[in-house]
């Protein structure tokens, strides 16, 4: 335990590391962007925030995830990195598109670039991110959420050489027009993240049900020997791992000793799905609709 403890401790203090990096360099390409007058620049200042966000997300969910549930929170806290996700994501897209629209701005009218000074921030741009790459490089694999991290880092590496070879082309040719060029090419990767990061978020923050076969599942309920239906299903996700899910299961009437049987077969049958937490409520005759769906206006 002690161990894992260690490990974990380890872990945190190279996201904090790499946070701090990952904040200095944004800094750095936002004046080195104004200065310079390049927009790449300003696009992968962009990219580095939103590695920073990443970052910070999955620090406060491997600290939040330390944390007991309790009276308030009885659910813990594991929607917090959600609502991180959330806010980083909005921002994400909000700013790119500004980004997109900047750039198609720079393709009518091209602006002088100051090229070794844009060359130069972007070096230190990617120094940097190749140095957080391999600091969380053996972590890589623990989970989910590091490992987004991870990629989010890898793909500003990839960005920060496209600035650099930008301010390659500039200094030798005088091709102001790739620096629009590369700001396209960060923005519409950032625009896809983004969306796809603020949809998954949307998805967990409205309750939406998880991808669950429903039906499938129904099916599954209802062949346990003893059910005579089920009905009223809800499922939803606390965090990125954890699916609750709830139905009402018909039985005949008997006593609670054998009906424990039944809610633990239910609980088995669904694991298979994902589902981490099952509440199952049952009835004798009560629901008038046995539909997977219960519709409240027509009472439960």
């Amino acid at each position: 335990m002690g161990n894992h403890h260690h490990h974990h401790g380890e872990l945190k203090g190279r996201m904090v590391i790499s946070v701090i990096l990952n904040l200095t360099i944004t800094v750095a390409e936002v004046i080195g962007g104004i200065l310079s007058g390049s927009l790449a620049l300003l696009s992968d200042s962009l990219h580095n925030f939103s590695d920073s966000m990443s970052l910070l997300a999955s620090y406060f969910a491997i600290r939040i995830g330390e944390r007991k549930a309790n009276e308030k929170y009885t659910f813990g806290y594991k929607r917090a990195e959600i609502l991180v996700a959330f806010i980083n994501s909005a921002i994400l897209v909000g700013v790119s598109l500004f980004l997109l629209v900047e750039a198609y701005r720079r393709f009518k009218n091209p602006e002088p670039i100051d090229g070794p000074l844009m060359l130069g921030v972007a070096l230190i741009g990617l120094a940097a991110n190749l140095f957080s790459v391999l600091l969380l490089h053996s972590h890589a694999h623990e989970s989910m959420n590091v490992r987004s991290a991870y990629l989010h880092l890898m793909s500003d590496t990839l960005s920060s050489v496209a600035v650099v070879i930008g301010g390659i082309l500039i200094i030798k040719w005088n091709v102001t027009w790739v620096d629009p060029l590369v700001t396209v090419l960060i923005s519409l990767y950032i625009l896809r993240e983004g969306y796809e990061i603020l949809r998954e978020s949307v998805e967990v923050l409205m309750e939406a049900s998880p991808e669950l076969d429903l039906e499938a599942i129904k099916e599954e309920i209802e062949a346990i020997p003893g059910v005579k239906n089920a009905h009223h299903f809800h499922a939803w996700r606390i965090g990125e791992k954890e699916i609750h899910f709830e139905c009402h299961v018909e039985v005949d009437d008997m006593p609670i000793s054998e009906a424990q049987w039944i809610i633990d077969r239910v609980g088995e049958a669904l694991k298979k799905y994902g589902i981490t937490h099952v509440t199952v409520q049952l009835e004798v005759n009560r629901c008038a609709s046995k539909n997977v769906i219960c519709d409240e206006e027509k009472g439960s």
